[in-house]
């Protein structure tokens, strides 16, 4: 079998433990997470300018968007997957470098509302999502991080297994939706490396092509099976040739799906432990902001590559900006939505923060990576003072997880502001009951 069979035949038969209550928990705290991304990102760009580029396909079909607008099962899942990665605030896979649930949920959510699915196979179908494209993220590995987005490319396996799955697919079909899908796998890191709306749209386009996919197959479209172990399969194209047996050995047996990262700030998840250590550091040893000479973080190549950008100018910039991040955290005491405003991206004491801060590349961290993600943190006052702190996790990672007090919490900030207290509050216990609910929010 190739390892596309070997998926699908787990997609089709997913066995008792995607029943199991702690795995149908921890499913429904990432579609929890999802909603509180979805939300503030349905009114930004470029979710927003999608709603017009895409208006004939909008106002009818049997899918509807974050606030309720009917739309094609294909236009919804692009828009809401784009919509759910738009203010960095999605859930993560670290082994795999990948933010599974934009893509995932915004596929199974587009193909379950058309098909008119109840809430516990709604479950499953995101579960399902999450075990195939996780191992499949993590066999890529960093070699694929190098030039590739993970959750444009690993993202669109997550959307077809899941959306397979809504669909009800045998496991033949399956295989080919998952065949298909590896062609439509895209999306470089170059597209983030500046000012851009591209990488939202990355997972957006990833739910797209895993629901077209999917359509495709379950009218008999084909594709090949070995498009992604064979000689010139994305494998070798996109990797340095993964070990496939690995991958798939914990299938069935161990659920990644109960092992995410929730994410505590708005922003870059490599800028995280850089956060959370000079937060740390400035609770313990009482420091104000205008205290400190020099903030030093050293932390794993990847976050300097992709969030090393020392002169942010915009919002999307801010948020893979290592100093900006830190400057804001320990100025203001938080990353959150408010920290990528117009006035606090020109705001005087938060650019003055950022030009005493250094960054540089740990070895020892930088081997440990991706499986941790950790910084050092070296802070010199003025008093004359040298303080330091290793933050060995992310707050949010499952080693310091979020509770779900914290995910209502988060769900509640993000999502309150849009939909009203009320509105937010109802949704909100309708999506802790979802294995209950006869249809879909």
């Amino acid at each position: 079998m190739t390892i596309i069979e070997t998926f699908a035949a787990y997609a089709e038969h997913p066995g008792s433990g995607a029943d199991q209550g702690e795995v149908l928990h921890h499913a429904k705290r990432a579609v929890v997470d999802w909603y509180a991304a979805l939300i503030p990102g349905a009114v930004t760009a470029p979710g927003t300018l999608l709603e017009a580029a895409l208006a004939e396909d909008l106002d009818r079909g049997d899918a509807r968007l974050a606030l309720g607008r009917r739309a094609t099962v294909r236009a919804a899942a692009l828009i809401n997957g784009t919509a759910a990665h738009t203010v960095e605030v999605d859930d993560i896979y670290k082994h795999a470098i990948y933010h599974p649930g934009a893509p995932t949920i915004a596929a199974a959510l587009a193909a379950g509302q058309a098909r008119g699915i109840d809430g516990k196979a709604f479950l499953r179908a995101v579960i399902i999502g999450y075990e195939v494209s996780t191992r499949i993220g993590a066999a890529m590995g960093r070699t694929h991080y190098k030039y590739w987005h993970n959750t444009g490319t690993v993202g669109t396996f997550g959307a077809a297994a899941a959306a397979a799955a809504v669909l009800k697919l045998d496991a033949r079909r399956t295989a080919h939706a998952l065949a298909t899908c590896a062609t439509f796998a895209a999306g470089l890191q170059q597209a983030f490396r500046m000012d851009s709306m591209s990488k939202p749209l990355h997972s957006g386009r990833a739910a797209e092509g895993g629901v077209l996919a999917a359509l495709a197959a379950e009218t008999g479209v084909t594709g090949s099976l070995d498009v992604i172990d064979g000689e010139a399969g994305i494998g070798r194209a996109m990797s340095d040739g993964p070990d496939w047996t690995a991958a798939a050995a914990t299938l069935g047996r161990e659920y990644n799906i109960t092992q995410m990262t929730f994410k505590n700030h708005a922003c870059c998840g490599h800028t995280f432990a850089a956060i959370d250590g000079a937060q740390a550091l400035q609770r313990q040893h009482g420091f104000s902001a205008e205290d400190i000479e020099l903030v030093r973080v050293a932390t794993y190549r990847p976050a300097l590559e992709v969030a090393g950008n020392p002169q942010p100018r915009t919002a999307a910039e801010g948020r893979f900006s290592l100093p900006y991040v830190v400057a804001n955290a320990l100025i203001h005491g938080s990353v959150r939505l408010a920290a990528f405003t117009p006035e606090r991206l020109t705001d005087a004491s938060v650019r003055a923060m950022m030009q005493r801060i250094e960054l540089q590349v740990d070895p020892e961290i930088d081997a440990a990576f991706p499986g941790k993600r950790a910084a050092r943190v070296a802070v010199r006052l003025r008093d004359g003072r040298e303080l330091a702190y290793l933050q060995p996790n992310r707050k949010g990672d499952p080693e310091e997880p979020l509770s779900d007090d914290d995910l209502n919490e988060k769900f509640f900030e993000l999502a309150g502001p849009v939909l009203g207290t009320a509105a937010a509050r109802d949704l909100l216990q309708c999506l802790w009951t979802l294995e209950q609910a006869s249809s879909l929010p």
